[in-house]
């Protein structure tokens, strides 16, 4: 019944992204492309955009999921009314939250 539905946002998903903003998002979507999907960056990417797009309350019934991931998330930056500064910023505290949970699992510290 359904084709193939994501749970979260998938990597393979940024490239249908990358002409919908302007040049400093395209130039963080061009980035993240080059990168492994495992990679820090590309997984701060999908954090952000799993918060911009609200994946983790979506039911695999729902209309956004039957829909799927790719038009979720352009619907979702066409009408974030944010600059791309903004996003950007959201990118960054993203990242940050990914960088420092690797620092805190990988240095032998119990996260909680």
């Amino acid at each position: 019944m359904y084709t193939k539905n994501e749970l979260l946002f998938p990597h393979h998903a940024i490239p249908h992204l990358r002409k919908l903003r302007g040049a400093e998002w395209q130039e963080l979507v061009d980035r993240v492309l080059t990168l492994p999907e495992a990679d820090e960056q590309s997984l701060a990417f999908c954090l952000m955009m799993i918060r911009l797009n609200g994946c983790l309350s979506c039911e695999t019934d729902s209309f956004r999921a039957m829909r799927g991931c790719d038009a979720c998330s352009i619907q979702t930056l066409r009408r974030f009314k944010g600059s791309d500064r903004e996003l950007l910023a959201l990118y960054s505290q993203a990242l940050a939250e990914v960088q420092g949970y690797l620092i805190n699992t990988s240095g032998g510290v119990e996260v909680a």
